[in-house]
């Protein structure tokens, strides 16, 4: 018995990061790669709504990026929603209001789903696109992603996100976020994806006339379009340009409130597990989410039944010691920062860092706490 417990904890370990981008792999893919360019298109017009909280020494950087942006003024709508933001920033907003800028504000501090809303009820566009303070994109997105939309079956398109560290070169977490790439494009090909970047990323105005305020809005678009029977897909050519974070303290911070925040979204939408409802879309967000979500308990299983197994066989004296070498691995990355700059020890240390902020999310949500209000972190 407790054998078999030792290898399901091995399974459930391994599979939402290994076995199921491999069993991805397995079913037919769909055809993402956008529009031939001699392909006639159809024009659309886009509201970019961009969400912001006490955000005055960012807004103006980020409103002149994108005014900046290389697409037909006759078709852009430029939306700053505030979340009751008290410090000026909505002044400093009022200032563009001469260059088409709209401002528009939240009744009550409810967050920043809430903001969006608000802007959406005001937005004129076919297509909105969202996007926080601290994303600066790059001049040709918003064409590329008006290609995306050509394709009827498509409803919600994601940027690809590109941590930058402060000497201006790919952050730590590199090879992590390439990973979370390539498996989100492998998603986009089959039933969709199943969360879109956060910081970045449109929908057509159908898809976002069912939003919940109190789940995160890349998750709750991500079921709005499964709901329409369209995908969301990323697109490699549309980018998202964003500081890594100064302090690591906020980093982990910062992902244990998105873990907490994705939980209680799946919590109040759990039909989309259904898979006689929603597919393969349900083995998706059970795969890429909820079992992704249990990777740190899994880990805590596997090594307490190893501990249990010693002497029984000598198989388990070895994945004892494989199992403590990789947490000394993490516990060196943490002690002696400078060994981080090894690819081995960097790729350990983050993912031990990411799933202890997968745990303290987990153990914040079973003891009932949920977050609605937001404020973005300094970078």
């Amino acid at each position: 018995m407790l054998e078999l417990l030792f290898w399901t904890m091995v399974l459930g370990s391994v599979y939402s990061y290994f076995l199921y981008p491999l069993l991805l792999k397995l079913f037919p893919k769909n055809d993402t790669s956008g529009l031939p360019t001699t392909t006639p298109m159809t024009p659309l017009s886009l509201s970019v709504i961009v969400t912001a909280f006490n955000e005055k020494d960012r807004i103006r950087e980020k409103i002149e990026n994108t005014l900046a942006l290389d697409f037909p003024a006759d078709r852009l709508e430029l939306i700053v929603a505030s979340d009751c933001s008290d410090d000026g920033t909505d002044d400093i907003v009022r200032e563009y209001a001469e260059q088409g800028v709209k401002l528009v504000r939240a009744q009550d501090r409810l967050g920043k789903e809430n903001a969006q809303k608000t802007a959406i009820q005001a937005a004129q566009g076919d297509i909105l696109v969202f996007s926080d303070v601290a994303t600066q994109i790059p001049s040709d997105a918003l064409l590329a992603l008006e290609r995306y939309f050509q394709d009827p079956s498509i409803g919600a398109v994601s940027s690809e996100d590109r941590f930058i560290s402060t000497d201006g070169k790919v952050a730590g977490e590199g090879a992590y976020v390439r990973y979370e790439m390539w498996l989100r494009r492998q998603e986009s090909r089959l039933a969709g994806l199943v969360g879109l970047s956060g910081s970045f990323f449109a929908a057509r105005r159908e898809v976002c006339e069912q939003w919940d305020i109190y789940a995160p809005s890349d998750f709750n678009t991500a079921l709005n379009t499964a709901r329409l029977k369209l995908r969301a897909v990323t697109a490699p050519d549309v980018l998202g340009y964003y500081k890594d974070l100064k302090d690591p303290r906020k980093e982990y911070m910062r992902k244990v409130r998105t873990v907490l925040r994705g939980m209680a979204g799946l919590a109040r939408h759990s039909e989309v597990l259904n898979p006689f409802k929603f597919g393969l879309f349900a083995f998706q967000v059970f795969s890429h989410k909820l079992m992704r979500w249990l990777v740190p308990w899994f880990l805590l299983g596997l090594l307490i039944s190893n501990v249990f197994l010693l002497g029984t066989d000598p198989i388990y004296s070895l994945t004892l010691i494989g199992q403590v070498a990789f947490y000394l691995v993490a516990v060196i990355g943490q002690l002696w920062p400078t060994t981080r700059e090894q690819s081995l020890v960097k790729i350990i240390y983050f993912f031990i860092q990411v799933n202890l902020a997968i745990l303290d999310a987990s153990i914040k949500f079973l003891r009932g706490n949920r977050m609605t209000t937001w404020k973005p972190s300094a970078r």
